[in-house]
């Protein structure tokens, strides 16, 4: 595989996932450089290696002599050409964001659910939680049991969270903090504030449990992107001015973010998970929903860590 420019950067994880797919990816700098002296480097790329797909990764102005030569591999090296949204897509299963907010493309097709999505979507609700409760009830008991062991106190902790088109609703968790810990919007990996146990339920997401009131109560969906906290929200906001695009539907107690990014609390972190809430709000499915059902065994199993 060959990238042609570096208009994304790509993150040491999807590098990890590209080299299995691909084996080598050769990578171009496009930017500031003669376009000609590019072109003299694709063609001496394209002669020692047996790549079969270019990804087009630049915003800069193209000339006609690297088009026309673009064009003429698809047909004398039978070499496929793919753009980096669709790239990123079809291989790494998110949607391109662009860095300098000019861009609106990456806009196109993410839409609330129709209908028949939507009535597709609460069925797996109803039916989801009735099998969840069923399984989980010995494990809230032992829940229960532990936090008041490790940390008496209330059982639940509720907090404001942001839901389907901005509207706020509270959220239900087992608490997972001592009580009183102080205030902090992000949660650090080895915080004190939380308990020995609390710390085994957010790796297994067993604290999320709770939130089965608020799938039947219609706040939320079993699958969608994860409920953030209003104050998050806000600073995100600010920082990624596309943010509210994953409100157009409602959150899930699990989603394509949480089973495909590790624990992160930066912005370039949070841009990423976006990057994969939009891709499943763009293709949402029945089958993608099945995916991340079987992810999400996996993690809570410990089979595979996000």
């Amino acid at each position: 595989m060959i990238v042609l420019g570096r208009k994304y950067k790509f993150t040491k994880f999807e590098k990890l996932r590209l080299r299995k797919k691909f084996n080598k990816r050769l990578i171009i700098k496009y930017s500031d450089r003669d376009p000609l002296e590019v072109l003299e480097e694709l063609k001496i790329l394209v002669a020692k290696t047996d790549a079969h797909l270019i990804v087009l990764n630049t915003k800069a102005t193209v000339p006609d002599e690297l088009i026309k030569y673009l064009t003429n591999l698809q047909f004398e090296k039978n070499i496929k050409l793919i753009t980096i949204e669709q790239f990123m897509e079809k291989y790494l299963h998110k949607c391109y964001i662009p860095e300098d907010h000019t861009d609106l493309n990456y806009l196109q097709n993410i839409r609330p659910f129709n209908f028949f999505e939507y009535s597709i979507k609460r069925l797996i609700d109803f039916v989801g939680i009735f099998c969840l409760f069923i399984i989980s009830s010995p494990i809230m008991l032992y829940v229960i049991k532990k936090i008041k062991q490790q940390s008496p106190g209330n059982l639940i902790f509720r907090q404001t969270r942001v839901g389907v088109r901005g509207k706020i609703f509270y959220c239900n968790k087992f608490r997972s903090m001592h009580e009183n810990s102080h205030h902090d919007p992000y949660t650090r990996e080895n915080d004190t504030r939380i308990f020995p146990f609390g710390n085994t339920m957010r790796k297994t997401r067993i604290d999320e449990l709770p939130q089965m009131l608020n799938v039947l109560k219609g706040d939320m969906h079993l699958i969608g992107p994860r409920a953030e906290w209003n104050i998050l929200v806000e600073n995100y906001e600010k920082e990624l001015p596309y943010y509210n695009e994953r409100h157009l539907v409602r959150p899930g107690i699990t989603g394509w973010a949480q089973v495909n990014y590790p624990y992160g609390a930066s912005i370039e972190d949070t841009k990423q998970k976006l990057m994969y809430d939009l891709y499943y709000i763009k293709h949402y499915s029945l089958w993608l929903d099945i995916k991340i059902v079987w992810k999400t065994i996996l993690v809570v199993l410990g089979k595979k860590g996000m």
